[in-house]
């Protein structure tokens, strides 16, 4: 266990041969300006930089997608394809939805990209099935990893700069102020939370150092909220329901096991 600004951490290392060396924190908000808990590192060998993302299969190829339903509020502005699975296109509301000709998929004024259901023509059923087989496996692989730290500040992060690795907590996580996550283009953050996520209004997570959405990874064991005027950055896997409040916004994907709802919303996939 080690104590840093009167926060405890629990290092973990995911294999014998790798030593990672915490030396330390030090005060940095989002802006490089003093305000807030940076976890730093001194590293011989990273273990956080050899990570593997979190495999999405072909759930990756869905920016929202659900099983009971995805609802909104309009405007909605959504870049990729959206999903229902094993609901039918009525569990998809608010959107104005067109079916094709071809049966195969919608279209929404709301939505630059297709739309599907699982009631519409083959192939869109059985790659949905895929689909969501593939965003459970993955829920699972994001939660199987080994942390390499254990409840960083009890659950409540807001203010911190955090390094790429596999953090844990057995807790709900509330990001009640601005948290940046540093790292390269390759870094990768797996955040394995047991209960909900809340964001609260107005609060960003923020990327830094050419860190990527693509390589973020908010595995939920309960539901996730964005407050109004919120952003987070990266995928969300989620147990239960995702609800983004008024304005909030999402460069990422939104993969849940229930539902998916937006008020006024914008959700970009990441770019590959």
């Amino acid at each position: 266990m080690l104590t840093i600004n009167s926060k405890s951490f629990s290092p973990r290392l995911g294999t014998a041969v790798v030593l990672l060396s915490l030396v330390g924190a030090c005060i940095d908000d989002a802006d490089g300006s003093d305000g807030g808990d940076e976890l730093s590192t001194d590293v011989t060998t990273n273990a956080a930089s050899a990570r593997l993302p979190v495999s999405l299969g072909t759930a990756g190829n869905f920016v929202i997608l659900a099983k009971t339903g995805i609802s909104t509020v309009p405007p909605a502005v959504i870049t990729g394809a959206l999903g229902v699975s094993p609901v039918a296109a009525t569990a998809i509301t608010g959107f104005s939805l067109t079916l094709d000709s071809t049966n195969v998929f919608s279209t929404s004024p709301q939505v630059t990209g297709k739309v599907f259901a699982a009631d519409y023509a083959a192939p869109t059923p059985s790659n949905l099935t895929t689909a969501v087989h593939d965003m459970e496996h993955a829920f699972t692989d994001a939660a199987g990893r080994a942390p390499d730290f254990t409840e960083v500040g009890a659950g409540n992060i807001g203010g911190m700069t955090l390094i790429p690795g596999t953090y844990k907590w057995g807790t709900a996580v509330l990001v009640p102020t601005n948290v940046t996550l540093r790292g390269s283009s390759t870094d990768v953050w797996i955040f394995e939370i047991a209960q909900n996520l809340t964001m609260s209004s107005s609060t960003n997570i923020f990327l830094a150092g050419g860190a990527l959405p693509r390589n973020v990874f908010w595995q939920v064991g309960g539901g996730v909220t964005l407050g109004s005027n919120a952003h987070l950055e990266g995928v969300v896997l989620a147990k239960t329901a995702i609800s983004l409040k008024s304005a909030a916004s999402v460069n990422g994907r939104l993969l849940s096991q229930t539902a998916v709802t937006l008020i006024q919303n914008k959700v970009v996939q990441p770019a590959n």
